[in-house]
């Protein structure tokens, strides 16, 4: 995980975030072991509770879970759960806008394949 948090996003979601994309680019594989809060918290220097917030969405969403006493880990399955979730998060933030303004002046679907397949 990197050393940086921004402001653009409440600090809990940044931590699920960081967690989901070391999933995503193998850095965390499944079965391995997930920082604990304590851990997260000094590393970014925040509130442990901040730090549980945002791994107790990753746990809500079956992407980690906890074995009691030793800590938590990456679930079966959690690099399809996070993909699916990032694509779906994809298409609401971008491709609905996409299309909306390419509607409002005039672009076809025909002509947004072309421009979204052209190079550039």
């Amino acid at each position: 995980m990197d050393h940086e948090l921004t402001s653009n996003k409440p600090i809990f979601q940044q931590i699920a975030d960081k967690i989901e994309s070391g999933i995503l680019d193998e850095s965390i594989s499944e079965g391995d072991r997930v920082p604990s809060t304590n851990e997260i918290a000094k590393h970014y220097q925040i509130n442990p509770a901040t730090a549980a917030k945002g791994m107790n969405l990753l746990v809500e969403e079956g992407v980690i879970f906890k074995k009691r006493g030793i800590g938590m880990f990456v679930a079966e399955g959690a690099k399809e759960i996070v993909l699916e979730k990032r694509k779906k998060v994809f298409y609401e933030s971008y491709m609905i806008p996409l299309k909306k303004e390419a509607h409002k002046i005039g672009i076809t679907k025909d002509e947004l394949q072309f421009l979204l397949a052209k190079e550039d």
